[in-house]
């Protein structure tokens, strides 16, 4: 059965939730207040089938102090049924309601003049004159006025025949595309079922025993029972008015506002960009920063919105920063309404083109703005642009769009295909991620700069440390896919990586004469003294050379593996070490204490303890308690 959800539209005591009551059989006014004061405080529902297709009606409040509950009715609608009394004609919150379905860009629209069996034939002429002229401006221009009686049932079958045929047209088609959505309207406690909310569901679908979030506080449930319209279901679908009977959570957890998705779905978030557009009857221009209620589906939120390139006239249109008062979870092209708290009106509305919102600078702001006013496409790659050398996770892209993860990563594939943009994957354990070309070509001009300024400083050196060049390249979220980027740079042939070292391709060491005659000198002195070696001041010393100078011979003696670096910054020729391995294996002893490894080559603990912890590194020996096991290598 193919679904559609009608709203009510109109000012108060225009005859709306008679209407409904006439085509439906169902009364729309739940409370006792309602029945008391004969207007509807609150949301109400009614549903009728006609043939394969299912009408759902959303009867929504029309007094002005009650339109909050209106904006939260209207959202998901797909037929705006505005409702005129022939008797009064268009009054105030008909225009009000009118704006907003046209803000909310409600698909389609039918006129009805209800108690016209209450006037003369020349009032419910004027009346449908005046409806025409409040229709001629707008979008919905074209819409079909007809006229009925809740009380007499004039007209009200072919109301229902034409609200049938335009509900054809315009059912919604279920998006596979679109993640699950169902923003809570009402909630309560049911005896004998706990609690239950409702709501239509936005996107997406919902099977009976499903788990899901409550955005934005991240809390769980599990769906224990599915209605829609009361009748029992296993599985709910965009578009339906649905009640949920929920267990693990607790009537607080739900207040209306908030929103049933699948989990990690969205990301609630306080800052937006939007296209915004203003109705023409606002008092004045939009122009820096200003307080607003914003109205999202069922949430209403305060706001603070910014134009960002120019003011927005009354009845114009323009991209504005939107920041909240608190998160609210949305997604790209999800449209929302704007309130003036006082005095109180809507003063228009828009469409959010993202909802986690980064400011720019200024020269990069116009072409962000560009890319996000066209197609998801286009937004996409933005968004893997900004993540930058950290690239985006589809699962955060597909957040912002409101799809899922699936969709997400097809729209990504598609994306790669002419090269907009690349699949980076991150290594075991993590998360695949997507790059633009243009932040590989950052990283390969940053990395140049990085090695022409190191080994401009450090001639002497063949090669740089990982570590340092990942640091120094890879800045940030960046260094979380450094063997990536390294990978590429080696096939750029920007750099080599040779285990831990990072250096220039064929690049090798740059020593004048004079430093190629000392570092001779620097070896042969510390080759000479075996398990002793000298401390570097006392080799500068004897064979006065400068303090830098003699570093670096050593940075670069130690690169080519003819001096070792011990734990605690103690250097040694790689003979002594070489030496001390082979007597170590061919003595007959099997294990050994410090005391023992100390007296039997005449060493200060100073030198003993890294020597050993040294042995071990290299697998010489292996420390068991207080004694090292002396470990042969095995013979060719």
């Amino acid at each position: 059965m193919r679904r559609v959800i009608i709203g009510t539209a109109g000012h108060i005591d225009h005859g709306k939730t008679r209407l409904v009551e006439a085509l439906t059989g169902i009364d729309c006014d739940r409370w006792a207040e309602e029945k008391r004061r004969g207007i509807t405080i609150d949301i109400g529902f009614a549903h009728i089938d006609e043939g394969d297709l299912q009408l759902g009606f959303v009867d929504v409040p029309g007094h002005e102090k009650f339109l909050h509950n209106a904006l939260a009715g209207l959202g998901g609608i797909r037929v705006m049924l505005l409702v005129i009394a022939a008797d009064e004609g268009v009054m105030p919150q008909t225009r009000e309601h009118l704006s907003v379905c046209e803000l909310l860009d409600i698909p389609a629209a039918v006129v009805v003049l209800t108690k016209s069996d209450l006037v003369s034939t020349d009032r419910l002429a004027t009346a449908r004159e005046e409806a025409t002229a409040l229709l001629a401006s707008s979008r919905f221009a074209e819409a079909e006025i007809l006229a009925a009686s809740s009380r007499s049932g004039e007209g009200i079958a072919e109301l229902r025949e034409r609200l049938g045929a335009i509900g054809n047209e315009y059912a919604l088609a279920p998006d596979p595309r679109r993640t699950t959505r169902l923003p809570i309207d009402r909630a309560f406690l049911v005896k004998g079922r706990g609690l239950v909310v409702t709501g239509t569901l936005a996107a997406g679908a919902i099977d009976d025993g499903a788990e899901l979030e409550v955005s934005p506080t991240g809390e769980r449930a599990r769906v224990r029972g599915i209605q829609v319209h009361g009748e029992e279901r296993e599985r709910a679908e965009a578009g339906e008015r649905v009640a949920l009977q929920l267990a693990g959570l607790g009537l607080d957890a739900v207040a209306r506002g908030r929103q049933l998705i699948e989990p990690h779905s969205l990301s609630p978030a306080n800052r937006w960009v939007a296209r915004l557009n203003l109705l023409p009857d606002t008092p004045k221009a939009l122009t820096g920063a200003n307080s607003m209620r914003l109205y999202l589906f069922s949430a209403a939120v305060v706001a603070r919105v910014r134009p960002l390139a120019h003011p927005i006239e009354p009845g114009g249109s323009g991209l504005a920063e939107i920041r909240l008062a608190s998160p609210v979870a949305a997604a790209r092209a999800d449209r929302f309404i704007l309130r003036r708290p006082s005095p109180a009106a809507t003063v228009g509305g828009g469409v959010i083109l993202d909802p986690l919102w980064r400011p720019h600078r200024a020269t990069r702001l116009a072409r962000a703005l560009e890319l996000l006013e066209k197609d998801d496409a286009e937004a996409l790659r933005l968004w893997v642009e900004e993540a930058g050398e950290g690239g985006a996770r589809a699962q955060e892209l597909a957040a912002r769009l409101g799809f899922t993860l699936e969709a997400t990563t097809e729209a990504l594939a598609r994306l790669a295909e002419p090269g907009k943009v690349a699949r980076v994957h991150a290594g075991p354990g993590h998360e695949e991620r997507w790059m633009t070309g243009s932040v590989f070509r950052t990283v390969e001009q940053r990395a140049k700069r990085v090695l022409r300024q190191y080994f401009a400083a450090n001639r002497m050196k063949q090669s740089m440390s990982r570590a340092e060049a990942v640091a120094a390249i890879l800045p940030g979220r960046g260094a979380e896919l450094a063997s990536a980027h390294l990978r590429w740079l080696e096939q750029q042939k920007v750099l080599e990586v040779h285990g831990d070292k990072v250096s220039l391709p064929g690049r090798g060491a740059e020593l004048t004469g004079g430093e190629s005659k000392l570092a001779v000198q620097i070896l042969a002195a510390y080759q000479a003294a075996g398990l002793k070696p000298p401390a570097p001041s006392e080799v500068r010393a004897a064979l006065g050379a400068k303090a830098q100078i003699l570093d670096g011979i050593l940075s670069h003696l130690r690169e080519q593996g003819k001096i070792q670096l011990l734990p605690g910054g103690l250097l040694i020729a790689s003979t002594a070490i070489e030496g001390l391995r082979t007597e170590l294996e061919q003595s007959e002893a099997e294990r050994l204490t410090v005391g023992e490894f100390k007296e039997r080559y005449d060493l200060s603990r100073k030198w003993a303890i890294p020597l050993l912890e040294h042995l071990d590194s290299i697998g010489a020996t292996r420390r068991i308690g207080n004694e090292r096991q002396i470990l042969r290598r095995s013979k060719p």
